[in-house]
C-alpha cells in the first residue's frame, strides 16, 4: 500500500507536479488556465457539494475562507507580498464562490503571475545580498514563524526580513563548520535552485494549488490531484520501487519524510523517522553531500533512490528541531521495497521486576496488512490476524505471563484486519461503528466466538497510532478487556475515497447517466484523450462501539507516558478543517472487566513512583519540559556565540525525545523507554490479575 510521492514548494501547502508528456519552454510570461481546468474545477465543486461527508454551503463565508488558505499557500511567510498588494487582491475574497462553479479562474491564476515576478525581483536581491560581507555579531533576532506577522509596508521591510532570512540559514551553516565562501557558495545554488523551479511552474501547477486551497477548507484528507500528480499516485500504487521506503512530500523549503514504509531499508535501520526532513544527499561512501534544500520532491528522490545494493548517505532533521540544530547523518543500503516483510514481528522477552521473574510476549505490528487478492481465491493469504494468531499460540505454548502489543507508529490499513484481530481477544460481538454522510451507521463485528489469547493484556501506542491501529485499540479499551498505555493516539476517525475524474469527465454517456441517477453535473461532449485527474474526498467516519468517535480525540490511554507533545500537536485536532467530533448510539456490547478503575490507580501508584525515583526517568521528564519550552521558541539570535549556546542546549534536549522513539529503540533498545516501562507496567499488571 505505496503512497505517492507528492509534491510542494516553498510556501505552497498543495501539491504541484509537471507534466512529462512535453518539454516546455520556461519564461516568466503569464500562465493562463486552459478549458480543462475549468472544467474540472466546475465539476469537483459540484461532487464534493453532494458527495462529501461535511455538508457545505459555497457562500461568501466559504469564499472568504478559500481566499485565505490559497493566499497562505502562495505566500503563508508573507515574506514577497506588501500590504498595499495584498489589499489589492481583496476584491476577489468574496467572488470565489460563484467562480467555483462556472469555472472561472482569473483570480488565482492573477496571484500568482505576480507572485512570480516577486521571486524573480527577490531572487535577484538575495544574490547582491551574498556578495556582501555578513555581520554575525549582530544583536539582531530572526523570527522563524512569521504566519502571524503582519505584511510588509514597503520592499524596504522586505528587504529586511530576507536580510535575516538569509543571515539565519548562513549561520546554521557556519555553525556545522562552513566555511564562509562554501556557506555563499551553497546559498547561491540553493537559491538558484528555487528560482529555476519557479521559472518552471506551469499552469496546471497553479490550478492544483488552487482548487486544494478549497479543498483543505473542507477537510485535511481532501484533495485534487492534477493528472500528472495522479499517474504517480498510481504507479507508486501499484509497483515496488528500489530506494530507502519513504514517503516524501515538501513541507516549506524541505523534503519531508511523510511515511516510514514498513519492511523497506529506513524502517529496518530504525534511525528515520515520519516528520523528519532530509537535507542533504551523498552517493556511496564517499560521495559529497548534496545540499537539497529548496528542492521539488521528484528531484530529490531521483537522488536517494537507486539500485539495490547501493548506498545512499542522508542528512536528516527532526521537523521541529529549532534553529541551527545539527543534521544526523545516516548510511543506508538501497534494496528493493518489499511489502510482504512489513508484516508483524513477535519475541518473548525475560524480566526480572521487583525481584519477580516474568516472561512476556511482545508483539510489533506496523501496519493492518491483508492480501486481499489472495483471500479472494480462497488461498492461504498473509493478514496481520493470521501472524499474530500465531505469535499467540506459541506464546501460550512456551507459558508467557502477559502479552504486549506496540502499535507505535502504525498508521493503520486494513479495517477487515483490525476487527479480525480484535476478535483474537475477545469471544465476539461489535467492534467499530460506521456513519455515512446521510447518517446511517452500521456496525461491524467479530463473529468468531473464540478467544485465542484470555490472559493480561497491554497495547503501547504513540501519537502517530491512527486510524485502524485506533480501531482496534478502541475496540481492546471499550471491552476492558486490555491496558492501553502510551500517548493519546493521532485521532483520524475518517474514511475516504478515490474518485478518477476521467471516468466521468470523458465519458458523455457516463456523465448523463451520473447526472439523471445523482443529480450531479457533469457535463458532457469532452474528448476521450483528456486526463482530468484525480479526487480523494472524505464520506464516512468511524465511531467506537460506545458511540464515541476516534475523530480528534483518538484513544486516550489508561496510563499515559511522559510525551514531548500537548494533547493537540502533531494529531488530527492540530488541522483547523478537521471534521468535528460527535457520537453515535451505543452499538450493545459485554465487557469482559478485566481491566478496571481500581486496577488502573493501582498501576498509576506504581508509575508515579517510579517517576520520582528511576533516574532515566527522572531524566526523562526534565528533559523533556526543556525541549518543549526550546521548541515553542519563536525567535533566535542571529549572533554566532549566542547561536551556538542555543544549538547546544537543544542538542542535549533533543535526545530526550530520542529516548521515547520507536525507531532507535529497534536497533537500540536501552534506550526505548516508552517499551522498557511499558514492560513493567505490564508486570505490575499481571501481578494485579494473579
Amino acid at each position: 500500500m505505496k503512497k505517492s510521492v507528492l509534491i510542494t514548494f516553498l510556501g505552497l501547502s498543495s501539491f504541484l507536479a509537471f507534466s512529462q508528456t512535453e518539454t516546455p519552454k520556461y519564461s516568466y510570461d503569464p500562465l493562463k488556465p486552459t478549458a480543462s481546468h475549468s472544467k474540472v474545477q466546475a465539476f469537483v465543486t459540484q461532487f464534493l457539494n453532494n458527495y462529501h461527508y461535511r455538508k457545505f454551503v459555497l457562500d461568501d463565508s466559504l469564499s472568504s475562507k478559500i481566499w485565505s488558505s490559497f493566499i497562505d499557500n502562495v505566500d503563508g511567510s508573507k515574506a514577497y507580498f506588501t500590504k498595499a498588494e495584498i489589499d489589492g487582491f481583496e476584491k476577489y475574497r468574496f467572488t470565489i464562490d460563484e467562480a467555483m462553479l462556472s469555472g472561472e479562474l482569473n483570480a488565482p491564476f492573477e496571484v500568482f503571475n505576480a507572485y512570480r515576478l516577486k521571486y524573480k525581483n527577490r531572487h535577484a536581491y538575495i544574490k547582491d545580498f551574498l556578495k556582501k560581507p555578513m555581520d554575525f555579531n549582530t544583536n539582531d533576532t530572526y523570527e522563524v514563524n512569521r504566519t502571524t506577522s503582519p505584511w510588509a509596508n514597503d520592499e524596504k521591510e522586505l528587504d529586511k526580513v530576507w536580510d535575516k532570512i538569509i543571515l539565519s540559514q548562513a549561520l546554521g551553516l557556519k555553525l556545522s563548520g562552513s566555511t564562509d565562501s562554501a556557506i555563499v557558495a551553497t546559498l547561491s545554488k540553493r537559491y538558484d535552485m528555487y528560482e529555476s523551479r519557479v521559472v518552471k511552474w506551469r499552469a496546471e501547477d497553479i490550478f492544483q494549488t488552487f482548487m486544494n486551497a478549497f479543498t483543505e477548507i473542507i477537510d485535511p484528507h481532501t484533495s485534487y490531484m492534477i493528472p500528472s500528480s495522479a499517474a504517480q499516485f498510481n504507479i507508486e500504487m501499484s509497483q515496488s520501487l528500489e530506494g530507502i521506503g519513504a514517503t516524501l512530500r515538501n513541507e516549506g523549503d524541505y523534503v519531508m519524510i511523510v511515511d516510514v514504509v514498513p519492511g523497506g531499508p529506513l524502517f529496518k535501520s530504525g534511525q528515520g523517522s515520519k516528520n523528519d526532513y532530509i537535507v542533504g544527499v551523498a552517493q556511496g561512501d564517499e560521495g559529497e553531500f548534496q545540499d537539497i534544500i529548496g528542492w521539488l520532491t521528484d528531484d530529490a528522490v531521483k537522488l536517494i533512490r537507486g539500485k539495490k545494493g547501493t548506498v545512499v548517505r542522508l542528512k536528516l532533521l527532526p521537523s521541529d528541531a529549532p534553529t541551527g540544530t545539527e543534521p544526523k547523518l545516516l548510511r543506508i543500503v538501497r534494496e528493493k521495497i518489499k511489502l510482504e516483510e512489513a508484516v508483524a514481528q513477535g519475541e518473548i522477552i525475560d524480566i526480572k521486576h521487583d525481584k519477580k521473574d516474568y516472561k512476556i510476549g511482545v508483539i510489533d505490528i506496523p501496519m493492518f496488512y491483508r492480501d486481499f487478492e489472495y483471500a479472494r481465491q480462497g488461498g492461504d493469504f498473509q493478514s496481520t490476524t493470521k501472524d499474530v494468531k500465531k505469535f499467540l499460540l506459541d506464546f501460550e505454548e512456551k507459558g508467557v505471563d502477559g502479552v504486549l502489543i506496540d502499535l507505535r507508529n502504525n498508521g493503520g490499513g486494513s479495517l477487515t484486519e483490525a476487527i479480525n484481530l480484535s476478535g483474537l481477544f475477545i469471544p465476539d460481538g461489535p467492534v467499530v461503528q460506521r456513519r455515512t454522510g446521510r447518517g446511517k451507521v452500521d456496525v461491524e463485528s467479530d463473529t468468531d466466538k473464540e478467544t485465542v489469547y484470555a490472559g493480561p493484556l497491554m497495547i503501547l501506542q504513540n501519537r502517530f497510532s491512527a486510524s485502524a491501529s485506533e480501531i482496534f485499540a478502541g475496540a481492546i479499551q471499550d471491552y476492558k478487556r486490555g491496558l492501553i498505555v502510551g500517548e493519546r493516539s493521532y485521532g483520524k476517525g475518517t474514511v475516504q475515497q478515490l474518485v478518477d475524474l476521467d471516468q466521468f469527465l470523458n465519458s458523455p454517456r457516463q456523465a448523463s447517466r451520473n447526472k439523471d441517477n445523482n443529480g450531479v453535473s457533469t457535463g458532457v461532449g469532452f474528448e476521450a484523450k483528456e486526463r482530468f485527474g484525480q479526487l480523494k474526498l472524505t464520506t464516512e467516519k468511524f465511531y467506537r462501539i460506545t458511540g464515541n468517535s476516534t475523530q480528534l480525540k483518538g484513544v486516550e490511554p489508561d496510563l499515559a507516558l511522559p510525551s514531548p507533545f500537548n494533547a493537540d500537536e502533531m494529531g488530527e485536532s492540530s488541522q483547523p478543517t478537521a471534521l468535528p467530533y460527535d457520537e453515535v448510539e451505543d452499538a450493545g456490547f459485554v465487557k469482559t472487566n478485566n481491566i478496571n478503575e481500581k486496577i488502573i490507580n493501582k498501576l498509576d501508584v506504581k508509575f508515579q513512583s517510579r517517576l520520582k525515583s528511576d533516574e532515566a526517568l527522572k531524566e526523562l521528564v526534565i528533559d523533556l519540559e526543556e525541549y518543549k519550552s526550546q521548541k515553542d521558541k519563536k525567535e533566535y539570535s542571529l549572533n554566532y556565540e549566542l547561536r551556538k549556546k542555543e544549538k547546544e542546549e537543544t542538542e542535549n534536549n533533543r535526545k530526550a525525545v530520542k529516548k521515547i522513539n520507536k525507531s532507535s529503540g529497534k536497533n537500540d533498545k536501552e534506550e526505548d523507554l516508552y517499551l522498557t516501562e511499558s514492560e513493567k507496567i505490564l508486570c505490575d499488571l499481571i501481578g494485579l490479575l494473579k
